[in-house]
């Protein structure tokens, strides 16, 4: 059966992929060019050198992949590290479930913390195992920043405070996935040897590139590492660079375009205003949560994501229903609960090129969801609670001053 589009646009509020921008539609939209011609590296060295502004870096080294998020796993693991290697991580999602068996199947020795699906890296956890370790077998700590299937964002602040005062070398890889751009991430700050994110979150644009920051404690890591890579491999990029043609095969010049657009309009925004818009929408969300009624799946405000979050809902519900009920009457995309939080949460996403009263749409939507499938909620409650605070906190937008 084909499914034909409802009237309107539909109300993209999963987790990512999300909304597109026109600006950046409009600049995607080119027929191919030879991207051996004068003009492609001129585009090529201003975004790998922009978007290490978005990663808050002027140290790392940057590479744009034609992939996802998962191949700039690949990516980080591969040029990093050799097989049996020793990787400590934590499995506390979805998301860093599926990093852990690529991991594992990557032949690397991976010492897995398993921790409750709601909840953040443990700090005392990683501090027992770093100081068990005093012959540093242990040669990276992988960390998911932003885990998307329970909306837990982890302190990466602290976990680098815990590496530096136990004086343990290990790699700190970061998957930023979900909240590089979104999020606040301070890559040198905050001593992040490698990390990366994807094209389809908070950059807007379409799913396939994979956006990799190497610092340089990586890159000298990478000319040891014995791992197998060839497509992924850091080295012939770096080749590429000296050479003045950036990419060692065909580049998505469409996305580069595209990625070229979203970075000028995050740019006059200001990425701290983008930052603070995300932290807005988080919390605005989260109001519109308690005045339902229901429950976070995250288990503490200091984990709380500004980029998703996991609503529970009653035992005696199914939340796969929710989000098919929101998809066939209301034309609104919310996200499935994923393994173990499956039929338990739905996912609300407010990451991207959004704004508040986008926002409010969508939280509108869920209540009609939640009153059509017999819960009791008095409509209006959640879309109140979270207006009467956007009203106190959105500021004026900045190019109408």
């Amino acid at each position: 059966m084909e499914y034909q589009p409802g009237p309107g646009r539909n109300n993209l509020f999963v987790p990512g992929p999300v909304n597109v921008p026109e600006q950046v539609l409009r600049a995607m939209n080119r027929n191919n060019e030879d991207y051996r011609s004068p003009a492609m590296p001129i585009l090529a060295k201003s975004v790998l050198e922009d978007v290490k502004r978005i990663f808050k870096t002027t140290s790392a080294t940057s590479f744009i992949i034609p992939t996802t998020g998962t191949g700039a796993w690949e990516s980080a693991l591969t040029n990093t590290l050799s097989p049996r290697d020793k990787i400590l991580t934590f499995r506390l999602g979805q998301f860093s479930l599926l990093w852990i068996d690529q991991m594992q199947r990557l032949n690397f020795d991976v010492d897995v913390v398993d921790v409750d699906w709601g909840a953040g890296v443990d700090l005392s956890v990683l501090r027992e195992k770093l100081l068990a370790d005093p012959y540093h077998q242990i040669k990276a700590v992988c960390v998911v920043h932003n885990e998307t299937a329970t909306g837990v964002t982890n302190d990466l602040s602290g976990i680098r405070n815990v590496l530096d005062r136990c004086r343990h070398p290990a790699l700190f890889l970061v998957d930023g996935v979900s909240s590089i751009g979104a999020l606040d991430f301070r890559m040198d700050e905050w001593g992040v040897d490698v990390a990366l994110t994807g094209s389809q979150k908070a950059l807007s644009l379409p799913t396939g590139l994979g956006i990799i920051c190497a610092g340089p404690k990586a890159l000298e890591a990478s000319k040891t590492a014995k791992s197998l890579r060839v497509f992924f491999d850091w080295n012939d990029y770096l080749k590429f660079y000296k050479m003045g043609t950036y990419w060692p095969y065909t580049p998505s010049s469409q996305l580069l375009y595209g990625l070229r657009a979203s970075m000028d309009m995050i740019f006059e925004e200001g990425l701290d205003n983008v930052i603070a818009r995300h932290q807005r929408c988080g919390h605005a969300t989260r109001l519109a949560v308690e005045a339902w009624g229901l429950k976070n799946c995250t288990q503490k405000p200091e984990w709380f994501s500004d980029t998703v979050t996991a609503v529970l809902v009653p035992s005696h519900m199914d939340s796969s229903q929710v989000v098919k009920h929101a998809w066939k009457k209301y034309n609104l995309s919310l996200g499935l609960g994923l393994n173990k939080v499956a039929g338990k949460v739905f996912r609300i996403g407010h990451l991207g090129h959004l704004n508040e009263l986008q926002l409010l749409g969508a939280l509108a939507g869920v209540e009609m969801v939640l009153k059509d499938l017999g819960y009791p909620i008095q409509l209006g409650s959640g879309v109140g609670a979270a207006s009467a605070y956007l009203m106190q906190s959105t500021p004026l937008i900045k190019s109408r001053l």
